[in-house]
């Protein structure tokens, strides 16, 4: 497809590039940083209380850990061998055709990153809450209920408080500090992940290094092997992956990562791996120090662990520490995020609001603020677990669909230059497309109407489409 930068583009008016401004560490930081956020806070109780047994948790930590690390060693290839701006965006457009990458930028820059962005800030918010209480204060309650459709939409209250504000103008301060440089939004987030990799690390100490408590036996297997315990590993692995996800973001800043074929690589599979060490850790330090059923029920799982242990005002650091966490992961997925609409506007089948690199600070600014005014207003919903399972079921199809045209790319651009190969192929990739199918199947059947509505949010964006690609498409290029 011919893009609107090679019709527009003119020796008068060149048009300004993204800068390769993301040395080793800071695109490490962006893997391990966007992993490494309200995740490992907020899930571990829910994958405890899903998946019922200890085996079936640590299970579903190693499963999810050993799936994403598979995806980061086929995103690799992707990355080193097209390092493009808008990740899955430009290998789904050149291994499927320009309608594949629309429906995935599509759904990304409307649905997906900005209810990733909004469930983190909400994820702040609550850590917020433990330490201000008032930020939960309610200020007004809605009970939201369809006329004949309770049997299939169940009602709701839906409950305003002062954290939505809130998590609204976090939105907005880290919006703004990747609108003044992708330089400054990379050295952000190497401190922030600094911070709340040693924050994780204490908790692990504290929780491994205090007297073994004298709990009842926590339930460690299941008596057998039957469908329900299955369906359990499967709801504990969903949310497990909600933790691990983050690792396919470095890949959406691709044209801005000095030396790609060196540093692709090492970013995901090192931050991949640093992360699923530093989890299985966190789980195990949980377990020892409270029963089984106490983590399940937990809000605040690492405040809970280090009041347990040290008392309330450490439990207060710990909290400071999350919020930090948050903080960090909100900055990378804000600063990558904003990428895919900017490449598919440049493209001209985005909204031309969200194209122009600012001429001072050479970042995406209209589409960090198209993508900024998104996650506020879902922010303002205050669904965070509607919008987690959302994103979940629709990113994992998509992660799936880029690897399959890894596969494709193998076999109809064999000569195309591939700095990194994934290794393990063909198995490694395969096994990652399988288990993408797996949980999107799992998901679709827990969750059928909350997954058909993602489905055609996803769907509405084919007239857009139609429309923008008839202005820019040329003679030679009129296919869908």
């Amino acid at each position: 497809m011919a893009t609107r930068e090679a019709l527009a583009e003119t020796p008068a008016e060149k048009r300004i590039d993204l800068v390769r401004g993301l040395g080793a560490w800071a695109s490490g930081a962006i893997v391990v940083g966007t992993m490494i956020g309200t995740g490992i806070f907020l899930k571990p109780s829910e994958m405890a209380r899903e998946g019922r047994f200890v085996s079936v948790v640590f299970a579903a930590w190693i499963v999810g850990a050993i799936l994403s690390l598979f995806g980061a060693l086929s995103y690799a290839e992707l990355g080193a061998m097209i390092p493009e701006a808008g990740g899955e965006y430009a290998y789904l457009r050149r291994g499927f055709g320009p309608v594949w990458g629309f429906l995935f930028g599509w759904m990304h820059s409307i649905v997906g990153r900005p209810s990733s962005a909004s469930s983190i800030a909400a994820g702040l918010v609550r850590f917020l809450g433990f330490l201000v209480p008032v930020v939960t204060t309610p200020i007004f309650t809605l009970h939201i209920a369809l006329p004949g459709l309770t049997s299939w939409v169940k009602p709701y209250d839906f409950v305003f408080t002062w954290g939505q504000p809130v998590a609204v103008l976090w939105l907005a301060i880290m919006t703004g500090v990747n609108y003044l440089g992708v330089r400054l939004g990379g050295a952000v987030q190497v401190f922030l992940t600094a911070i709340k990799i040693i924050s994780v690390v204490i908790v692990i100490g504290v929780a491994l290094f205090a007297p073994v408590s004298s709990n009842a036996p926590d339930p460690i297997w299941p008596a057998s092997l039957n469908a329900g315990v299955f369906s359990a590993f499967l709801a504990a692995l969903a949310a497990a992956l909600w933790a691990y996800d983050g690792w396919e973001d470095l890949n959406l800043v691709g044209s801005e990562v000095k030396d790609p074929q060196r540093n692709f690589p090492r970013a995901l599979v090192g931050g991949v791996s640093l992360v699923a060490i530093i989890y299985l850790l966190f789980g195990a330090a949980c377990l020892k120090v409270l029963p089984f059923n106490a983590v399940a029920s937990s809000q605040h799982i690492a405040s809970d662990v280090v009041a347990h242990v040290a008392g309330r005002g450490a439990a207060t650091w710990i909290t400071l520490a999350m919020v930090i966490s948050a903080i960090g992961s909100m900055n990378s997925s804000i600063l990558s995020g904003a990428r895919v609409p900017y490449a598919m506007a440049r493209d001209g089948i985005f909204f031309k609001i969200a194209d122009g690199i600012h001429p001072k600070y050479r970042t995406p600014a209209r589409a960090l603020i198209f993508q900024g005014v998104l996650a506020s207003l879902m922010a303002l919903t205050g669904t965070f677990e509607e919008l987690t399972n959302l994103f979940i079921f629709a990113g994992w199809i998509f992660y799936g669909l880029a690897v399959v045209a890894l596969f494709r790319m193998r076999r109809t651009e064999p000569n195309l230059p591939r700095p990194y190969r994934c290794w393990g192929y063909p198995w490694v990739p395969g096994i990652f497309v399988t288990g993408a199918l797996a949980l999107t199947v799992n998901i679709w059947i827990n969750s059928p109407v909350r997954c058909s509505i993602g489905l055609l949010l996803i769907l509405a964006g084919l007239p857009f489409y139609r429309h923008w690609h008839s202005r820019t498409a040329t003679p030679q290029d009129s296919s869908l």
